[in-house]
């Protein structure tokens, strides 16, 4: 199984694509195909058939995946777009902002 500094939840800043600039929240984390959904980035229309929940059909827009490559986590304490270093603290690893160089977690 593939490993990943990002996990769901954390705030990105997305670097590459058409929604470069935007930071968002991470909604959903796919390692083995190393692809993340970011909430209001990387939107697409997806057409849908008529259901009980939804009798009318017709297109959403939905988030889609952007790959992790493609953004950089924004470090809670310093509020910039960082790389992510990982150390160990009490037989615990934890991830570190690599400008600030304090715990993310």
């Amino acid at each position: 199984m593939t490993k990943m500094s990002i996990r769901t939840g954390d705030k990105v800043h997305v670097i590459a694509g058409k929604d470069k600039g935007k930071e968002s929240k991470v909604l959903a984390v796919y390692p083995h195909k190393q692809r993340i959904v970011i909430e209001r980035v990387n939107m697409i229309k997806k057409a849908t058939r008529p259901t009980q929940k939804n009798p009318n059909g017709g297109i959403l827009e939905i988030e889609g995946t952007v790959h992790v490559s493609n953004v950089m986590i924004v470090c809670p304490k310093c509020s910039q777009p960082t790389r992510i270093g990982r150390k160990r603290e009490d037989g615990a690893r934890v991830r570190v902002c690599k400008k600030c160089n304090n715990d993310i977690d």
